[in-house]
């Protein structure tokens, strides 16, 4: 190591903080790539006595670091918490796993009895996840009661995963007598879905004591909430339930109303941007009503709720004497009934606790459109996963997961038109294996508006699972092979057209943009690595997703990943 970046890291550790057996390197930008790089920091970890917390988050630590500090470790019996969130910026996923891997040997090595594991915003994806599978099925987190994994890219598989570990520690916690107690685990932008949050709710079932549940921004539909829901209503200490921005519509939300009817500690509701609509809000409202004389914080914004569904929210809330916030902002209310609100609350000397209704909808008519198909396609979706399957054992009496036998349904017959106009991961698949010829046949590559337009299509339905990622990319591949390989094709006119539909660059027209970019960005991160691709669009490319914007923050993994595979070429 050069002597200046000796004197930087010397400077930087003179920041770290010890104090009530904590011992922090948090924020200190430190580049641990060797063992070399790690001396002074094992020499820390080493000298401290009586080491009960490690804070690691804000630096970057290399297999070989990681190693070392493992070793040091070893002798750290009283460790109980974990502080390791963002410790691995700028690592090749492939170097996250081995890294855990060693730390979480050290830890079992030790004999540490962990209280406390955050490993969030780090970008490891399912893979990362069997870094610290072992650990938390080992004695080290019988003890565990926090495990934080915001942001970390699992995807459904992580999930899975996740989910059997937490079953196998509790498992084995409860053979030894130490059964596990675990309070508070969040999960939040990890594109679960429905299949990694049904597997997680049987884990939680199991479990148990749950206080706070946070897992926004998973792409949940009403099959995996109302998993959720049924998990949740076996955890009686629950406090917090934060679902914020996943799909509820009409069926979840009965479902979770349901549960709230059964938990009487809860403190703080979360289900903003969750399409409760009308009357999913209305039966949280009965529940609302009924007990949760504790509730703090209701939060039912941006939900589609419209004027009698947001009056019977506010009349529910009468006697919540301990309520500080009720969220109704982003609804469709109109003015008339943003003052009738302000009435009601006054009336019950509660004006205080309403939100800012600033970005609410305007009245609507007052007939719901309740998207009946896209629900009866989500059922549709849920009936073939679960065609063949084995009945589940119940996590309760009632049965936590319904898998009784019932006729398989013919699957109605899908082409490319079908596709196009309602995405799907199972109608990608269902249009068999000549998906990429008959995509590519029936595209207009001469035109960029269309090339763009079904390209976006066949991303939304990116999935982690095998089969669906290797359709995307094999019909993403046979679009813009034929597209790229055109003379008339416009390859300068295609990137800047597919970045101003990604919310990247600004039109002077009214563009919808995606909803959300994780698909794009991970079909982005295969296609810039084929032949096809312009290396002269890279740089362009390189250039728009690196610039800060919100929509990207909320898709951290698979930025990281393009921009990984973008300096690599």
């Amino acid at each position: 190591m050069a002597s200046e970046d000796i004197t930087k890291l010397a400077e930087s550790l003179a920041k770290t903080k010890v104090g009530g057996g904590q011992l922090s390197f948090k924020g200190q930008s430190l580049k641990l790539n060797t063992a070399e790089d790690a001396e002074e920091v094992i020499k820390q970890i080493e000298e401290f006595n009586g080491l009960e917390a490690l804070r690691l988050e804000g630096n970057t630590v290399g297999v070989e670091a990681a190693k070392v500090i493992a070793k040091a470790l070893e002798k750290k019996s009283e460790l109980k918490r974990c502080h390791w969130s963002d410790m691995f910026t700028g690592r090749l996923r492939s170097e996250i796993p081995p890294a855990l891997i060693s730390l979480g040997d050290a830890l079992i090595a030790a004999g540490a009895q962990l209280v406390e594991l955050d490993l969030s915003d780090n970008a490891f994806g399912p893979d990362g996840v069997r870094g610290f599978e072992a650990l938390l099925k080992s004695p080290t987190c019988y003890t565990l009661q926090e495990l934080k994994l915001n942001n970390c890219g699992m995807g459904i598989g992580g999930g899975k995963i996740l989910a059997a570990a937490l079953k196998e520690c509790h498992r084995k916690s409860v053979a030894q007598g130490k059964r596990l107690a675990l309070k508070v685990f969040v999960a939040g932008r990890n594109r679960l879905e429905n299949d990694g949050a049904t597997a997680l709710a049987e884990a939680f079932g199991i479990i148990g004591t749950l206080e706070e549940v946070h897992m926004p921004q998973n792409g949940i539909n009403h099959p995996g909430i109302t998993a959720l829901a049924q998990a949740f209503a076996i955890n009686p200490l629950l406090k917090v339930i934060n679902l914020n921005d996943n799909t509820f519509t009409e069926k979840g939300a009965v479902a979770m109303a349901e549960t709230l009817k059964a938990l009487r500690q809860i403190e703080v509701i979360n289900f903003g941007d969750c399409l409760v609509r009308s009357k999913g809000a209305v039966a949280i409202a009965d529940a609302v009503k009924e007990g949760l004389h504790k509730l703090k914080e209701l939060n039912l914004s941006f939900c589609e709720i419209k004027r009698d569904a947001a009056l019977t929210v506010a009349e529910a809330i009468e006697d919540k004497t301990e309520l500080e916030k009720l969220d109704l902002n982003g609804n469709c209310l109109g003015e008339e009934v943003c003052e009738q609100l302000h009435e009601i609350l006054e009336g019950f000397n509660m004006a205080s606790v309403l939100g800012s209704l600033s970005d609410d909808e305007g009245d609507e008519e007052e007939e719901e459109e309740e998207d009946e198909e896209e629900e009866e396609e989500e059922d549709e979706q849920q009936q073939l996963k679960e065609r063949g399957a084995e009945e589940q054992e119940s996590l309760t009496p009632k049965k936590i997961f319904d898998s009784q036998a019932s006729t398989p349904v013919p699957s109605p017959p899908v082409d490319v038109a079908t596709f196009l106009a309602f995405p799907s991961p199972e109608k990608l698949l269902r249009l068999g294996p000549k998906c990429s010829v008959l995509i590519a046949q029936q595209t207009d590559t001469s035109d960029v508006e269309k090339v763009v337009a079904t390209l976006l299509r066949i991303s939304s339905v990116f999935k982690d699972e095998a089969s669906v990622k290797t359709a995307v990319h094999e019909t993403t591949d046979a679009l813009m092979k034929k597209a790229f390989s055109s003379a008339t094709f416009n390859s300068d006119a295609f990137i800047t057209n597919l970045l101003v539909h990604m919310g990247l660059l600004k039109s002077e027209e009214k563009i919808k943009t995606v909803p959300s970019l994780y698909g794009i960005l991970m079909t982005l991160n295969h296609m810039v690595q084929q032949d096809y691709f312009p290396k002269s669009l890279v740089p362009v490319l390189s250039a728009f997703v690196t610039k800060p914007n919100r929509a990207l923050d909320s898709c951290s993994f698979a930025r990281h990943m393009l921009l990984q595979t973008l300096h690599q070429l």
